[in-house]
């Protein structure tokens, strides 16, 4: 079967894999998920239940590098920022899954002296990292799950603006990133996650299979540094 695909837009990255791709800056979106303090600094959440925080000062660096870059092409920017009211209400009820499967309550019941202070919207945890503050232009969308589409407006923002491509940076690789890049692809969206600009705290083969997931089933993978040259040579 032969697929005969429209080329959006003007700029090529013959580098992407599988294969390359064209994208129109004005219909693509640069989504950053969840660089919060509680997934990439030290004393956060994933500091304090034990995982391995190692090379987030690079991938933190790599994405505010790629977030000038992108601002200057005129692309969207969307911060996905994940937590819960103080109330942890958005957590769900009892018999939720999130309230089974999300670490960060785990530790949370296991250390009640942490209560409020892990992922509660408006607290320090919450917050995205220092170097990566939303411009006026940016926008920023709460979320309670893994993926940045589950009970959020953020398909609605995308397609009212025509959007239609979706580089994908942030953290962690294999969960909130990799979900948000499946529900993309169900969606329609066209997601590219940018390889070194993603975080994984664990082990590197965890970050690899997720590559691999990508690239075979849901999307295409690029570096920083190609997408950069792509933008620059607007």
């Amino acid at each position: 079967m032969t697929i005969h695909m429209r080329a959006e837009g003007h700029l090529k990255l013959p580098e992407a894999r599988p294969d390359g791709i064209r994208f129109d800056p004005a219909k693509s979106a640069l989504v950053v998920v969840d660089m919060q303090n509680a997934y990439a600094s030290q004393g956060g959440y994933l500091d304090i239940a034990g995982f391995d925080l190692t090379g987030v000062e690079g991938v933190i660096a790599r994405i505010s590098g790629l977030v000038r870059e992108v601002r200057e092409a005129g692309m969207q920017i969307v911060f996905l920022q994940n937590g819960w009211d103080a109330d942890y209400k958005e957590a769900g009820g009892p018999l939720a899954a999130n309230q089974f499967k999300s670490n960060a309550l785990r530790v949370m019941r296991e250390r009640p002296e942490l209560e409020g202070q892990l992922l509660s919207k408006g607290g320090w945890d919450y917050a995205l990292v220092d170097a990566l503050s939303p411009a006026e232009t940016d926008i920023v969308v709460p979320k309670s799950r893994y993926s940045g589409f589950v009970g959020t407006p953020l398909d609605s923002i995308l397609r009212s603006r025509g959007i239609r491509h979706l580089f994908v940076v942030g953290v962690a690789t294999n969960v909130c990133v990799e979900t948000t890049i499946r529900d993309a692809f169900g969606l329609e969206y066209h997601a590219v996650m940018v390889t070194d600009c993603c975080h994984q705290a664990g082990p590197r083969y965890v970050h690899d299979a997720t590559i691999f997931n990508v690239e075979t089933f849901f999307g295409w993978t690029i570096t920083s540094d190609d997408l950069g040259t792509a933008l620059q040579q607007r």
